[in-house]
């Protein structure tokens, strides 16, 4: 017999060789019909494993993040045999679950598919799915995976082979269709009831540009036909909100080709825009003692070495920029830590002084693969609302609170009250990937977990998603249409004030190391816009939005009047213009609501002779009259 231990704590003995799917058998029918599959010791795996030792169990259905990727990367293998079944020959390269659906890449040779075959696909991976053709797992040797696919002329799988340790390959197998594949699965294909097959896009082989250029087909699936009507109208709705759309309509940002891919150009109005939420978290960051600083674009490659971040992002970095002088090579910055390091560490420090608090907004570069790029949320240059604590170990905790209540405070001043702490750990299993002692790590992961604890925030746990030099407390933020973007960020690390041996007298005379805890509310300010702009749909909280009103003469005669009402609410601090176009004032009302600006004063005949103008809010219609004065305390208790 074997114990299993279930989330809430409860113990129970079963048979060893028992599944998953068993075990939700004995608690309820309508249980085992609902498990996708089960998370075992922490890892995720088919619901028809046999269980041989102790273990602990969560059992897995739609509801929870392990049981949509297994059906969403089991909706992945059957595209796949669809595909083979179309198109004889095709070729597979990787088809794994993403956030939301999945993608096969394919090599169909000199065929091409496009947006008109998705359908027919669609067609037939339902077809496939109703034959309810189990997911079978079975273990092979490297040779036996190699002859497999050596038969099948299929490249991307025997090199994918060639990199794995024999005793560790396995195969899936559902109808004809037999894939490599660590998997978790499905029980079978008939959980699989509503399908849509989303894009077809480009992409690299292994994500290299020198690699050959394979067809994506990216697609979304659910238990539900009801469930996938509803995403689609909520993916109708995101279109209408993308913030490329919206930003090139509201004239917030742009991109240039000859600027360069990735690369912003923020507009007068999303500078006005950026600008005042930097000058907010700016303020907030006074109130707490922290101390502005501005450093270089660029850093000697020395620097990036003694950090550890050209190891781990030399390859996504620009090439290094060659000097005169001969072997001296400058990076564009990946991070602006090692420069605050050098900083704190430019002179002697006493415990006295800790917390040193070192803020900036600073720009830094990263060479995204061009087909990773994505309007303003995935780009090759973005600004970090970074700040460095330098503190001791007493004041480590008290920091952390401290910056995790600055994180809420932005996150709730702009709605996005809806969040998810993720406290992200390192893997176990690959340790390799990270630097510093084990001591360090296990102190900093406890404290981050403490933290969030004392503060009551909802948290999940995820291992692998630490940065490499610490573990951090990722925001996990929904916008209004539920989604979820990694946003603020805190991360504390005990590794960088080694790598840069910095130091600090303490009360006792003698040498210590800081601990250094990394923070950005915002994350960087490109992508916190970029979710902004498609959580408010472009209408602005009014404290921020580039313009606050816009005055509508009906005619010409009424813009002298109108201008003395500009002028009125200006000198109150409130943000507008005046739209003086030859147009009728219906057509004016109509381009102001496309704008999205959040107040339209209409000014004529009789508000000339009463000192008053015609409110209208965007979206809502008339408001009625008012004086100047009234309006300037309606959008002043409103902000």
């Amino acid at each position: 017999m074997i114990k299993v231990t279930f989330p809430d704590g409860n113990v129970r003995s079963y048979e060893k060789g028992v599944t998953a799917l068993d075990i939700a058998a004995s608690i309820s029918e309508g249980l085992a019909r609902n498990v996708l599959a089960a998370k075992v010791n922490g890892e995720v795996i088919d619901a028809t494993r046999p269980i041989e030792k102790d273990i602990s169990l969560q059992l897995l259905t739609w509801n929870d993040k392990g049981g949509k990727s297994t059906f969403w990367h089991s909706s992945a293998h059957l595209l796949a045999e669809a595909l083979e079944v179309l198109y004889p020959g095709v070729k597979f390269g990787i088809g794994p679950a993403i956030e939301t659906g999945f993608y096969y890449d394919i090599d169909l040779g000199d065929r091409q598919i496009s947006l008109e075959d998705l359908p027919a696909i669609e067609e037939k991976m339902k077809e496939l799915a109703q034959r309810k053709s189990n997911y079978e797992r079975k273990e092979v040797s490297k040779t036996e995976a190699l002859s497999f696919f050596e038969a099948k002329g299929d490249e991307y799988k025997l090199e994918l082979i060639e990199e794995l340790e024999d005793g560790q390959i396995t195969f899936y197998q559902q109808g004809d269709f037999v894939d490599l594949c660590k998997g978790p699965h499905l029980v079978d294909t008939s959980k699989i009831k509503a399908i849509k097959l989303t894009n077809v896009a480009g992409a690299y082989w292994r994500g290299d540009e020198k690699r050959k250029m394979l067809t994506r087909i990216y697609g979304v699936s659910f238990p539900k036909q009801k469930e996938l009507q509803e995403y689609l109208e909520l993916m109708e709705e995101a279109r209408k909100r993308d913030h490329r759309k919206l930003g090139a309509e509201l004239e917030l940002f742009m991109f240039s080709e000859k600027v360069g891919a990735g690369l912003p150009i923020w507009l007068p109005k999303g500078t006005a825009l950026r600008s005042r939420l930097e000058d907010f978290l700016k303020e907030e960051q006074l109130k707490r003692n922290y101390t502005p600083v501005i450093t270089p674009h660029i850093g000697k490659k020395e620097l990036y070495i003694t950090s550890g971040h050209y190891e781990k992002y030399g390859q996504d970095s620009f090439q290094p920029i060659q000097t005169p002088r001969e072997s001296e090579e400058f990076f564009l910055k990946p991070m602006n830590c090692p420069h605050h390091c050098e900083i704190y560490g430019h002179r002697p420090r006493s415990y006295r002084e800790l917390p040193v608090r070192i803020a900036e907004f600073g720009t830094v570069y990263r060479y995204e693969q061009s087909g990773e790029l994505h309007g303003l949320t995935r780009v090759r240059s973005f600004t970090v609302d970074d700040a460095h604590i330098f503190c001791t170990p007493d004041q480590l905790k008290n920091e952390f609170l401290d910056v995790l209540d600055l994180t809420m405070h932005v996150l709730k001043k702009l709605s996005f009250e809806n969040f998810t702490a993720q406290v992200s750990l390192r893997d176990p299993e690959q340790k390799e990937k990270y630097i510093g002692s084990d001591e360090n790590w296990d102190r900093a992961e406890k404290m981050i977990q403490e933290a969030a604890d004392e503060v009551g925030l909802e948290t999940v746990v995820e291992l692998g998603e630490a940065a490499f030099y610490g573990p951090k407390l990722d925001f996990m933020v929904k916008d209004a249409l539920g989604r979820s973007w990694q946003l603020g960020t805190i991360q504390v690390d005990y590794n960088l004030p080694e790598r840069f041996e910095l130091e600090y007298i303490g009360s006792d005379n003698a040498s210590h190391r800081p601990i250094m805890i990394h923070r950005a509310p915002f994350g960087s300010m490109e992508r916190f816009v970029g979710v902004l702009i498609e959580h408010t749909g472009g209408k602005f909280p009014l404290w921020i939005t580039p313009d606050q009103f816009a005055i509508l003469p009906i005619s010409d005669q009424y813009i002298p009047f109108a201008q003395s009402v500009l002028k009125q609410l200006e000198m109150a601090g409130l943000r507008g213009y005046i739209d003086d176009r030859t147009e009728s004032v219906g057509k004016k009302i109509r381009d102001t609501e496309l704008s999205k600006v959040p107040y339209m004063l209409i000014v004529g005949e009789k508000e000339q002779e009463s000192g008053s103008v015609s409110v209208r809010r965007q979206g809502e219609g008339d408001q009625g009259s008012s004086t100047p004065e009234q309006f300037i305390d309606l959008v002043t208790s409103e902000i």
